[in-house]
């Protein structure tokens, strides 16, 4: 395979893959299937990333139906849309039509309660949604909410046909879509030719991961199929990742900070203790989450 071609961006020792993930289909909202990749068992190995889903079909009957008002408190979602079209509408009045190559950051915040609903009746959609988790100070902050359409996304090609769509943080000197101080987010879409190769330098004490969604790609000797998420290892003497491609593949390169905080789940809320969990679920059965908003 051909040495890496984006020599700002060279690192001495790559991280290696620690655990392969063939993730767990199942359905959400009113029957979507999708395959969760990042479940709740990895929070802690992962953080400050939540869950991950991977969503892809050509048949309606697997997503038609879509994600009808459902609420959210505590954290970030980042929907990537690889294909197709979803239509967001929240309690805070925000709308917005999510399409080919576009990406929606909303922040939960305090809560509020949204609808994604698919926008075509037929045709393939496909795409990811990441959660993010907040920092405790930030859980009850007003929400927020913004779409970036695919031709609004910073972006930078390398020699050798490598192009990198940078949806937050930093690559190439190039600034994402999105920053965040606390979690420090790194997300790459990453465009590989057959026999090219791609590095990119990763703070050490950042979790991070990479899911192949076209092709494959072999990382520090480990080859990582499609539709897989490849843990990295925390390997201090590794300063970043290198990834080769084995034919023409894309990639997801994701890594953050970690909050080190208490991490309390249930559903659609992600809280720091029980009792706020509690409060949470008070909140939306009285009609407080997302009122304020909706007013």
């Amino acid at each position: 395979m051909s040495t890496p071609t984006n020599p700002t961006e060279s690192i001495r020792q790559s991280r290696r893959v620690e655990q392969l993930v063939a993730g767990t289909a199942t359905s959400d909202g009113a029957g979507v299937r999708l395959t969760r990749l990042l479940t709740q068992n990895l929070q802690r190995r992962l953080d400050p990333f939540l869950m991950l889903d991977a969503f892809g079909s050509d048949n309606p009957d697997d997503y038609i139906a879509g994600f009808p008002d459902h609420p959210h408190r505590g954290f970030e979602t980042v929907t990537y849309m690889i294909a197709g079209r979803m239509r967001h509408r929240d309690s805070a009045g925000h709308e917005g039509l999510l399409e080919n190559g576009g990406v929606q950051w909303m922040t939960a915040g305090h809560g509020l309660i949204h609808s994604e609903i698919p926008e075509q009746e037929d045709g393939r959609m496909e795409g990811f949604q990441l959660w993010l988790n907040l920092p405790g100070k930030d859980k009850l902050c007003a929400p927020w909410y913004r779409d970036f359409p695919a031709d609004q996304l910073p972006r930078y090609d390398l020699p050798g046909g490598i192009a990198v769509t940078v949806i937050a943080g930093e690559s190439g000197g190039v600034a994402g879509a999105v920053t965040r101080a606390a979690t420090q987010p790194l997300y790459l879409d990453i465009h590989l030719p057959a026999d090219a190769s791609f590095e990119h330098p990763l703070p050490a004490g950042h979790n991070a991961f990479v899911v192949v969604y076209r092709g494959a790609v072999d990382i520090a000797g480990q080859r990582v199929p499609e539709k897989q998420l490849a843990i990295l290892d925390n390997d201090a003497a590794a300063d970043g990742v290198r990834v080769s491609a084995r034919e023409d593949s894309r990639l997801l390169l994701i890594a953050g900070q970690p909050l080190d905080e208490p991490i309390a789940q249930y559903g659609p809320f992600v809280m720091n203790t029980e009792q706020e969990i509690y409060q949470a679920i008070n909140d939306y059965r009285s009609g407080r989450l997302g009122a304020a908003e909706a007013r």
